[in-house]
């Protein structure tokens, strides 16, 4: 009797302690778990001036994680200037994934002004366990990038579009429109995985971005609650 609750108890310390991996593009430094909390880019501090970047594509290319949480809000944001300088901007609107696994945004998209620039690409995700921080350097580019084989969602996930305070807080400006607290209560389509098409510098639509059925969040909070129960 004492297996399935000791495996919950093991699977809710899992949950507590693992964090978010950025699957794509690439991040600069080795990722380490311990330091994911620190702000700007959890453990680095890079500056554009003698850093190594990835090429993103303006007219649509992903940006892909992956979550151990049952929940995570997801904030997208860069900078162009010294991140000592705080000047980030909101480029995409703001995500909650329910149910841990994998989340990819296939087309994120930047005006063309931006082409030949760099700049910080921040993924902050906001969780149980608090702000968790990745970077990535990329340079901007033309044209629209083949979608990677990183970009994959979880069958059992589901997000929309979220308002999150603490997120905001977090950027100066935007590149994409006000989104409505509405859009939280909204119950995502049902069907085959979809992420938005929609450009940052316009509103996002009132609709959701991933399907998939609600049975692993039920399943992973009853687990997180006989945890409970057995630690208590």
């Amino acid at each position: 009797m004492l297996r399935p609750v000791l495996t919950s108890v093991l699977l809710l310390s899992a949950s507590i302690h693992a964090h978010f991996t950025v699957q794509y593009p690439s991040t600069v430094g080795a990722f380490k778990d311990d330091d994911e909390g620190d702000s700007p880019c959890g453990g680095y501090s890079p500056s554009l001036d003698n850093i190594d970047t990835v090429d993103f594509h303006v007219g649509g290319d992903a940006i892909a994680t992956k979550s151990t949480h049952p929940q995570t809000n997801w904030l997208y944001r860069i900078t162009t200037d010294d991140i000592s300088k705080n000047n980030w901007t909101q480029v995409y609107g703001i995500v909650q994934q329910s149910g841990p696994g994998d989340y990819c945004t296939k087309e994120v998209t930047f005006p063309s002004e931006y082409v030949g620039q760099k700049a910080i690409l921040s993924i902050v995700g906001s969780g149980v366990d608090g702000v968790l921080y990745q970077c990535s350097a990329v340079r901007f580019v033309n044209g629209t990038a083949d979608t990677p084989s990183a970009c994959v969602n979880g069958s059992s996930i589901t997000a929309s579009y979220t308002d999150d305070t603490t997120l905001s807080t977090l950027v100066s400006s935007s590149l994409v429109g006000d989104v409505s607290s509405s859009n939280s209560s909204e119950t995502p389509a049902s069907g085959t995985t979809s992420t938005p098409s929609e450009t940052p510098n316009a509103a996002p639509s009132l609709r959701a971005l991933a399907t998939g059925g609600l049975g692993a969040l039920l399943t992973t909070g009853a687990m997180m609650l006989a945890g409970f129960a057995f630690m208590i």
